[in-house]
């Protein structure tokens, strides 16, 4: 599903800097994949790595399926543009069908006539329902969460965990969050960042395990 070849990455700090991953080297299986650590380990570089959205320093990602960008992350949407702008945006980025794309991100966001305004006056809920409704319109083989699995009130958030689960009988996913029950709801396997290192466990549970003695 996805290699990491002797990666490194780090980021410059006041203080100097912060290694996240220090010439990391293992392979994920096709499977949906918890990954655990503690604050500041780097669990959500680690995701924006293996989506392409950064790079490393030095080594090499290799990936042989399509990958989603972390469901719920805004940073790719120009803000001066309208929801339906940036879903066109995306839509010849991804060769997908541009019409039939923003019908079902429009019909899925529940954005109203806000749907043609500027990103930029949406509120930080509507940017999530944006983000999140966009994600789900696209068939990926593998879709990242960075702790966003729903937004909104309570029934778009029963919308968009159906929608969720729909896409895992031929998806997976890799997942950071840090409810230990949603991931053991939706994963069989984990690996733990630890000091630039990762850790990988078949057994999600021995993760989470191994995630409470970081923190004990």
């Amino acid at each position: 599903m996805i290699e990491l070849l002797n990666v490194s990455k780090t980021y410059r700090l006041k203080s100097g800097r912060k290694t996240v991953l220090n010439g990391v080297t293992t392979r994920l299986p096709w499977k949906n994949t918890a990954i655990l650590g503690r604050n500041g380990a780097g669990k959500s570089t680690f995701l924006r790595l293996i989506s392409g959205i950064e790079e490393p320093d030095s080594g090499i990602v290799r990936r042989n399926k399509s990958f989603s960008w972390p469901i719920g992350f805004r940073g790719s949407f120009s803000p001066a543009l309208s929801g339906l702008e940036n879903v066109r945006f995306v839509a010849r980025i991804y060769g997908q069908n541009t019409e039939e794309l923003v019908d079902k991100v429009e019909d899925f966001a529940e954005l109203g006539d806000f749907f043609y305004e500027p990103v930029r006056t949406y509120s930080s809920g509507m940017g999530a329902r944006l983000a999140f409704g966009l994600s789900m319109a696209i068939k990926f083989e593998v879709f990242l969460v960075d702790e966003v699995m729903a937004v909104g009130d309570a029934k778009f958030q029963a919308k968009s965990k159906a929608a969720f689960k729909a896409m895992l009988p031929t998806s997976r996913i890799i997942m950071v969050s840090h409810s230990m029950q949603s991931l053991l709801e939706y994963c069989e396997c984990g690996l733990v960042i630890e000091d630039g290192r990762m850790t990988y466990y078949n057994d999600v549970k021995d993760a989470i395990k191994r995630y409470h003695e970081l923190n004990a």
